[in-house]
Protein backbone atom coordinates (compact mmCIF):
# COMPACT_ATOMS: atom_id res chain seq x y z
CA UNK A 1 0.00 0.00 0.00
CA UNK A 2 1.41 3.48 -0.93
CA UNK A 3 1.92 6.20 1.85
CA UNK A 4 -0.59 9.23 1.59
CA UNK A 5 0.55 12.43 0.19
CA UNK A 6 0.46 15.82 1.51
CA UNK A 7 -1.11 18.30 -0.62
CA UNK A 8 2.03 21.05 -0.53
CA UNK A 9 -0.38 23.91 -1.33
CA UNK A 10 -2.59 22.71 1.92
CA UNK A 11 0.09 22.34 3.98
CA UNK A 12 1.17 25.74 3.62
CA UNK A 13 -2.05 27.14 4.35
CA UNK A 14 -3.14 25.41 7.28
CA UNK A 15 -1.67 24.43 10.98
CA UNK A 16 -3.26 22.51 13.57
CA UNK A 17 -3.78 23.31 17.03
CA UNK A 18 -2.91 21.29 20.70
CA UNK A 19 -6.63 20.71 21.14
CA UNK A 20 -7.19 19.65 17.52
CA UNK A 21 -8.55 22.54 15.66
CA UNK A 22 -7.19 23.74 12.37
CA UNK A 23 -5.96 27.38 11.89
CA UNK A 24 -6.67 29.31 8.61
CA UNK A 25 -5.50 32.84 7.48
CA UNK A 26 -8.59 35.25 5.93
CA UNK A 27 -8.38 36.37 2.66
CA UNK A 28 -8.15 39.42 0.75
CA UNK A 29 -6.03 41.16 2.77
CA UNK A 30 -3.06 41.14 0.10
CA UNK A 31 -4.35 43.77 -2.19
CA UNK A 32 -6.75 46.49 -3.46
CA UNK A 33 -6.65 47.73 0.33
CA UNK A 34 -7.66 51.29 -0.45
CA UNK A 35 -11.23 51.13 -0.58
CA UNK A 36 -11.14 48.27 2.81
CA UNK A 37 -11.74 50.13 6.02
CA UNK A 38 -9.13 50.12 8.63
CA UNK A 39 -11.69 47.85 11.16
CA UNK A 40 -11.86 45.34 8.51
CA UNK A 41 -8.39 45.33 7.48
CA UNK A 42 -7.76 45.19 10.93
CA UNK A 43 -9.76 42.05 11.30
CA UNK A 44 -8.38 40.35 8.35
CA UNK A 45 -4.91 40.20 10.17
CA UNK A 46 -6.25 37.71 12.26
CA UNK A 47 -6.16 34.05 12.13
CA UNK A 48 -9.68 31.92 12.07
CA UNK A 49 -10.53 28.72 12.74
CA UNK A 50 -11.92 26.16 9.45
CA UNK A 51 -15.16 25.50 10.29
CA UNK A 52 -16.21 21.49 11.44
CA UNK A 53 -17.82 20.99 7.74
CA UNK A 54 -14.45 21.39 6.00
CA UNK A 55 -12.27 19.53 8.51
CA UNK A 56 -12.62 16.08 6.44
CA UNK A 57 -11.77 17.50 3.32
CA UNK A 58 -8.39 19.50 5.22
CA UNK A 59 -7.59 16.42 6.70
CA UNK A 60 -7.57 13.97 3.75
CA UNK A 61 -5.45 16.86 1.88
CA UNK A 62 -2.83 17.07 5.25
CA UNK A 63 -2.60 13.83 6.55
CA UNK A 64 -0.21 15.21 9.46
CA UNK A 65 -2.69 17.19 10.88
Amino acid sequence: MPKIKTNRGAAKRFSSTGAGKIKRHHCNASHILTKKSSKRKRELRKGDYISHADMANVKRLVPSL
